[in-house]
């Protein structure tokens, strides 16, 4: 469903800063602009998840981390001990990057384990903590897409995210995101990458995606101020 105010459009952002220059002080501006603008959460790098468990923790904004990030190369037992770290420092969510070399040769028991593993992470903590798998939607065919979506949809993962950001082949397209939902119904999307403007997330939106994962969180909510005229 469209937002129809600027506050109900912000509650869709996981506001990001993944970039290794990362600074504190970015850090910390990140989580000054999420309580001011309430987006749903921060999205940082596994070195800053402490320091923003502490910074946001009498708010409602949520802190996501990541792991396996960018590549998704590490062995199912480094993802898992990864999620379990960024967890153990205050993470209310894990985006695991897909091993894409699984995806390519199609092979869903490798895929199985690697989810698995860190669902098992996820799913033993109180309350349970929300993983997304990140397929890199632009470097797939249609027919991959579906299959990694099945295999993760199958293994109960909570959501399926398109991108890292950081693959050449790109970032979200509105198509794959609906690819994506209709392959997976029983899975929650996210957009991410390269989502710069109103206009491409409320066609993410349109698509199906239920989170958006963008560094232009601001400028964005603030184009549906000037868009709409609302300010609530």
């Amino acid at each position: 469903m469209i937002p129809k105010t600027r506050n109900a459009l912000a509650k869709y952002f996981d506001h990001t800063r993944l970039t290794a220059t990362a600074t504190e002080a970015d850090v910390r501006r990140l989580c000054d602009e999420a309580v001011m603008y309430g987006f749903y959460a921060v999205c940082v790098q596994p070195r800053w998840v402490a320091l923003c468990a502490d910074i946001l923790h009498q708010t409602e904004v949520k802190v996501v981390s990541v792991a396996g990030f960018p590549f998704g190369t590490e062995t199912a037992k480094v993802k898992a001990f990864e999620a379990e770290a960024v967890i153990r420092d205050g993470a209310d969510e894990v985006d695991i990057v897909a091993d894409l070399a699984a995806i390519l040769a199609a092979d869903a028991a490798y895929l199985r384990r690697e989810f698995t593993a860190v669902l098992k992470v996820c799913r033993k903590m109180h309350p349970p903590v929300a993983l997304k798998v990140i397929i890199e939607s632009a470097a797939l065919t249609k027919e991959q897409i579906r299959f990694v979506c099945g295999v993760a949809q199958e293994t109960g993962v909570d959501f399926l995210k398109t991108s890292t950001g950081f693959h050449p082949a790109g970032g979200a397209r509105a198509e794959d995101v609906r690819l994506m939902a209709e392959a997976a119904p029983r899975c929650n999307i996210k957009a991410a990458g390269g989502i710069k403007t109103l206009e491409q997330t409320l066609a993410m939106i349109e698509a199906g995606a239920l989170r958006i994962g963008a560094s232009a969180s601001v400028q964005i909510v603030e184009q549906f101020g000037q868009h709409d005229g609302a300010t609530d």
